[in-house]
């Protein structure tokens, strides 16, 4: 038995040297210290190899049934012996994955990355009256797969991680902007997909705004199978908004379309469903209108935003949506009604009184019918637009109303087909600080400016004018 153990340590030894060397050849350095513990057994770590915090951890390195190297930090000042973080070598990797909380599910290197960020961004914004804070983050695109390189389960941890801003007092609001899932994965598993990430994503500190997406209705897994609906009807809407609307600080019209608003000093955002699609089944109990590629607004909505905004008088207005409406070029980028709202949005500018019309040619569940009577609205302009969907930032000022777009948190590795030029020229890699994509936007009407922040998969800052 000895002799056995003995030989053990030798053969654990020997793999150990052999993945150090591999991993120090591939990679030119480690990615943090202890990367080298490639041996089975237990070792001192602290400030010295990277630990959470600097702190004294006991560092257990050990293989699976599988024969997968794990290693697992439990902290030297308990005596339990239960890991606080842990994670596991991946060979198509040839290193081990960065460390996750058990507690959190977040990376202890993402926190401090995120703090670090925080802290640089406070330098820069303006506190007191009128200068609001609000979170973005969209398009996760939460697949139940292990990426390495695309879609997966780190669209779930990015939501977690995001989340920890809520701790580092800096959002006055914040929110999802849709493509919460991928939407590729069977019914019952997107649903559980969802639930998760609403839950990872509330907050009992920060208010928050849910917003779906064109993937969030699972059509892609529909379209793959050619099988019944996988979603019944109102299925994100019933995970996600009750909790969304529950917050005291939230005003709106009904709970039906995702549509609300909330209004800090003279700032008020109002959230908007450009996947405001009807749920039609034919005789194969199959979707009319496929969500994903039909993107559109209805009249039953709009008639909440024109409700909303002619009780905004003193408000400086940003919307936030999925989609952008319009283009760079002012034309339409919803198959329907997107260039309608916007022109709704310039009407409210401009203080008019009208009636809103669709063209001939747009199915009757599209068609708008809708009055509106600005006159009477006073000191109140819509300044700005937020949106994701396209998988890239831009920005476009049209009538006077600031577009932005926000790129997706989702990792786009560069040798995948639909990965997007502006993705591919990021080079994105798992554990690597372009994974992920957030921003923080500070609008400050004092000094009338609105800072773009961002961190990952984002430009470092951008400003614009109001």
């Amino acid at each position: 038995m000895d002799l056995f153990k003995y030989t053990k340590r030798i053969i654990d030894k020997a793999v150990g040297a052999s993945k150090l060397h591999a991993v120090q050849k591939n990679d030119g350095e480690l990615l943090d210290p202890m990367q080298k513990y490639l041996t089975v057994g237990e070792y001192h770590v602290d400030a010295r190899d990277a630990t959470p915090d600097g702190r004294p951890f006991t560092l257990t390195v050990y293989q699976d049934d599988q024969g997968i190297l794990h290693q697992a930090l439990s902290p030297e000042s308990t005596d339990s012996l239960a890991a606080e973080y842990d994670r596991k070598f991946v060979p198509e990797l040839n290193r081990f994955k960065a460390f996750r909380s058990r507690k959190t599910g977040r990376r202890y290197v993402v926190e401090d990355y995120l703090a670090r960020f925080v802290s640089d961004v406070k330098k820069e914004i303006r506190e007191g009256d009128d200068s609001v804070n609000i979170g973005v983050i969209t398009d996760t695109h939460f697949k139940n797969v292990d990426s390495l390189d695309f879609y997966g389960w780190n669209g779930l941890m990015h939501v977690k991680e995001f989340s920890y801003l809520d701790q580092l007092d800096i959002l006055d609001l914040k929110c999802h902007l849709g493509d919460w899932i991928d939407g590729s994965d069977a019914g019952l598993i997107s649903e559980s997909e969802l639930m998760k990430l609403r839950d990872s994503f509330k907050s009992s500190k920060v208010p928050y705004l849910m917003i779906k997406g064109n993937h969030d209705e699972n059509d892609k897994f529909d379209e793959h199978h050619d099988l019944k609906a996988s979603f019944p009807e109102r299925e994100f809407e019933k995970i996600m908004w009750p909790e969304m609307y529950r917050q005291r600080e939230l005003g709106y019209v009904s709970r039906q379309h995702g549509v609300a608003w909330f209004d800090q000093g003279h700032v008020r955002v109002i959230s908007l469903n450009t996947s405001d699609i009807p749920y039609i089944l034919d005789e194969k109990g199959q979707k009319k209108y496929d969500a994903k590629l039909t993107l559109g607004v209805r009249e039953d909505q709009v008639q909440e935003l024109i409700e909303i905004l002619q009780q905004s008088s003193g408000k400086q207005v940003i919307l936030l949506s999925h989609a952008n409406p319009i283009n760079r070029k002012g034309g339409n980028a919803l198959k329907y009604n997107g260039r309608s709202l916007h022109e709704l949005l310039v009407a409210f500018n401009q203080k008019e009184k009208g009636r809103m019309h669709s063209s001939k040619d747009v199915p009757a569940e599209f068609r708008l019918s809708n009055d509106f009577d600005f006159t009477e609205v006073k000191d109140a302009r819509i300044i700005a637009y937020f949106c994701g969907h396209r998988h890239v930032e831009d920005q476009y000022r049209i009538n006077g109303i600031q577009y932005v777009l926000f790129n997706c948190s989702a990792l786009m590795g560069p040798n995948h087909q639909l990965t997007n030029k502006y993705n591919k020229n990021l080079n994105r890699k798992m554990d690597h600080q372009n994974e992920f994509a957030g921003y923080v936007v500070n609008v400050d009407l004092l000094r009338r400016r609105i800072k773009v922040f961002g961190y990952g998969a984002a430009t470092r800052r951008r400003i614009f004018f109001i």
